[in-house]
């Protein structure tokens, strides 16, 4: 079993968020990166899962980024991936970056390749789709449990109402979510293994983008709270009728 599992840096969900160049570019100064949760806790940890299964499976870990991504992938080569792949572009663009890790599922054969639901900064949700059809595999969503039988794939994903079990054999692509896995942390051997692992990097091929970002914008700031004491229900009335706003 090889498997490619997608990885992509985030801010910290504690960072201050704040913009430059006309609000055109993300500030990066002082942002500490983390791996993509859905990216580590889900598909990485579930590629891990199944290699402590089957010892002989292969666990490669594909990022597009600039070497700042690096401390980020080596985590995760800390966390149980054998060997990492950085393609050297930078781009927001999800067509690009689906392009480049198909390039590299192509050269490497995979049975499985996994990526997280999403990631934490854009949200859009349009990586595992777009890689599927470059790649021309079945594409599974929104993954919850994933069980191996053979060269058929036992996946369980969310559907609205209820969950959906169906079956597919494998090459295939898997965008996973929480239920998938649970979360771990390295411990001091996978930190120390990981500085020998090999991290590849290589040039991005030829792929067009389609779209680009033309301002950041904060959310407006939130409004201080009206206190109405509980012994004045007419005042919490007139408020409600004479000041409160629907959103």
């Amino acid at each position: 079993m090889k498997i490619l599992v997608c990885i992509s840096k985030s801010p910290d969900t504690t960072a201050k968020i704040a913009f430059t160049d006309n609000n055109t570019k993300f500030a990066t100064d002082g942002v500490q990166w983390i791996i993509n949760p859905y990216d580590e806790w889900y598909a990485l940890v579930k590629a891990i899962e199944i290699k402590e299964k089957d010892p002989s499976a292969v666990i490669h870990l594909v990022t597009v980024g600039g070497a700042d991504v690096e401390p980020v992938i080596r985590k995760a080569l800390a966390l149980g991936g054998d060997e990492a792949i950085r393609i050297n572009a930078d781009t927001p663009d999800s067509y690009y970056v689906a392009c480049q890790i198909a390039e590299t599922a192509k050269q490497g054969s995979y049975d499985l390749v996994l990526a997280g639901k999403e990631t934490i900064d854009h949200n859009s949700a349009s990586i595992g789709g777009m890689l599927a059809e470059l790649l021309e595999l079945p594409y599974v969503s929104l993954a919850t449990k994933l069980e191996l039988n053979g060269n058929t794939v036992l996946i369980t994903r969310e559907i609205e109402g209820g969950e959906e079990s169906c079956e597919v054999n494998t090459p295939v692509v898997v965008s996973c979510q929480k239920g998938m896995a649970e979360a771990r942390i390295p411990n001091m051997r996978g930190i120390m293994a990981a500085r020998t692992k090999p991290l590849k990097v290589v040039e991005p091929v030829a792929a067009d983008s389609f779209t680009g970002i033309v301002s950041f914008e904060l959310p407006p700031a939130k409004a201080g709270v009206k206190l109405i004491p509980a012994d004045n229900p007419a005042e919490l009335v007139r408020v409600l009728h004479e000041e409160a706003k629907v959103i």
